[in-house]
């Protein structure tokens, strides 16, 4: 018996590490170690900043409602699945903000002031969008970031990983 069992758990072990071997790429499970009050370092356009990730809807609807102020550098980066055109309100927010529109390779195509308070749409001109940037007014400005400015995207990776989701999900393919 007890040689039936050694026999089974050598099985067992070749089955476990078949294709692990050289040339097999085995991912690591994505586990979130941060929520959306985490601040997670990220870099746009030579700039480190410090964002907050919106990911679920509910995250998106709340943003930043009912803060009293941000940070010099930080804001709240909102992720979406499919890429799209975008509309913000300013609903229940104090503060006044700048928001950026950024397609899918994280490059920055739109910036827009917007008025705290405000209820209404702050729309995007373009429709194939995938990120959006909310940092205090005038940050854009204030550090020479406009239209054709990049996130990095290796950084965003990293963000979605930590708040447990693969990055691949958002269209991003980072190595």
């Amino acid at each position: 018996m007890q040689v039936f069992l050694s026999f089974v758990l050598i099985s067992l072990t070749g089955i476990l590490f078949q294709g692990c071997g050289s040339g097999s790429k085995v991912e690591a499970p994505v586990t979130p170690d941060a929520d959306v009050h985490t601040w997670l370092p990220l870099e746009l356009g030579g700039h480190n900043i410090e964002v907050q990730v919106a990911i679920t809807h509910g995250e998106q609807r709340r943003g930043l409602m009912f803060r009293d102020s941000l940070g010099a550098h930080q804001g709240m980066l909102f992720v979406y699945r499919q890429p799209q055109a975008m509309s913000f309100w300013m609903a229940n927010t104090r503060i006044h903000l700048d928001i950026g529109f950024f397609d899918v390779d994280g490059v920055l195509q739109e910036v827009h002031q917007m008025v705290a308070g405000d209820t209404t749409p702050t729309q995007s001109m373009g429709n194939n969008l995938s990120f959006a940037l909310e940092m205090n007014r005038g940050w854009f400005a204030a550090n020479n970031v406009s239209v054709g400015a990049q996130l990095d995207i290796g950084k965003l990776a990293q963000a979605l990983r930590r708040r447990g989701v693969d990055p691949r999900e958002f269209g991003l393919h980072t190595r």
